[in-house]
């Protein structure tokens, strides 16, 4: 099976002493298959070839940053605890929305994977991406924390339910089942509320590790 790259990678740069991954905590569940297609979101991307690829081993990719920017970000990424690989692939994308291949690349000789690649331009700010890595045979091996894409304020915003998690915290489960946890002027919200919420993402959250939303506005969904 061959892919077109849609942005360039750069080959994996010589092995590096190993460094501890920033944010360990994989929020997110896989079902057993994956059906990965490429959305027309863009001209862009129309012309992009669809994937399948079936989940036989899931790890976490250990570093992405940064982990939060406009679309056009340049992403470092980085990990070292990969099942070795002749070939992977490092792709993007949303859950149930599909992922686009951004390129391909190999392991070292320890099994370090280390790529640059940029969110593609189309993305918005509506839900984060993930970054996932696959092997030869585009089965899944590899996949990080979320990626929150901001808008030209900074901002993201995010469609999901108040939730009573037991932290003592205003949280939000968005459409992905990512959690947040809020703060600003959050008068009236109550768990089981279906919002739409808007507001600076911050990583250093103090809720559970949540990562967190400073809230400028919200409004109830529709």
């Amino acid at each position: 099976m061959s892919i077109l790259s849609a942005l360039p990678l750069r080959r994996p740069r010589p092995a590096r002493a190993a460094r501890p991954a920033d944010h360990a905590r994989l929020a997110l569940l896989l079902p057993a298959a994956l059906l990965l297609w490429l959305a027309p979101a863009r001209e862009a991307a129309a012309q992009r070839p669809m994937v399948y690829a079936t989940v036989d081993s899931l790890r976490h990719i250990q570093s992405v940053e940064p982990r939060l920017g406009p679309p056009g970000t340049t992403v470092e990424i980085y990990t070292e605890n990969l099942p070795p690989q002749a070939k992977i692939h490092v792709g993007i994308g949303a859950m149930r929305a599909g992922f686009e291949a951004l390129g391909e690349g190999e392991q070292q000789m320890w099994g370090e994977v280390s790529a640059t690649v940029r969110v593609p331009r189309y993305a918005n700010w509506e839900r984060p991406l993930v970054f996932i890595i696959f092997n030869g045979i585009f089965s899944p091996i590899g996949i990080s924390d979320p990626f929150h894409v901001t808008n030209e304020e900074g901002l993201v915003q995010r469609t999901g339910r108040i939730t009573d998690e037991g932290l003592g915290c205003v949280t939000l489960r968005d459409q992905d089942e990512y959690m947040y946890a809020l703060s600003g002027d959050l008068e009236g919200l109550k768990p089981g509320d279906e919002v739409v919420v808007e507001g600076a993402v911050s990583l250093e959250g103090t809720c559970d590790g949540a990562d967190s939303i400073a809230v400028v506005r919200w409004r109830k969904a529709d």
